[in-house]
């Protein structure tokens, strides 16, 4: 709910260059009436609001446990992956793999080792 509404403010003070928590659904987002601050927190409450999670019919209204909601192992069924998607030995390739000696590189790889892989400049 917090980063819808400070969605919803981003694009209210920055337009579209807000850096967006959901940039995909920024269309869903409800938009100020003006630049007013007073707009703006009252239209990202509103936004908050929008997508607060539905209270669950558990009845009673008491909170539930989280361990509530896992399910029993009678219920819990496992899935071939590998038969599913047709990839029979994945799992043992990608064990073979681990057994494999690491890739060996040559000199020159250390003539660019001074070279920096992150720019700190803005």
């Amino acid at each position: 709910m917090a980063a819808r509404a400070h969605d919803v403010a981003a694009i209210a003070l920055r337009g579209r260059s807000a850096c967006l928590n959901f940039a995909d659904s920024a269309w869903r987002l409800p938009v100020p009436a003006s630049m007013d601050a007073k707009d703006i927190r009252k239209t990202a409450a509103e936004a908050a609001e929008a997508f607060r999670p539905q209270p669950s019919d558990s009845g009673g209204g008491a909170k539930q446990e989280p361990s509530a909601a896992v399910e029993s192992p009678e219920d819990f069924s496992l899935m071939d992956d590998e038969a599913l998607y047709g990839m029979h030995g994945l799992l043992d390739d990608m064990a073979e793999g681990l057994l494999l000696p690491p890739p060996q590189y040559s000199d020159d790889m250390e003539t660019n080792a001074d070279v920096s892989l992150w720019s700190y400049s803005i």
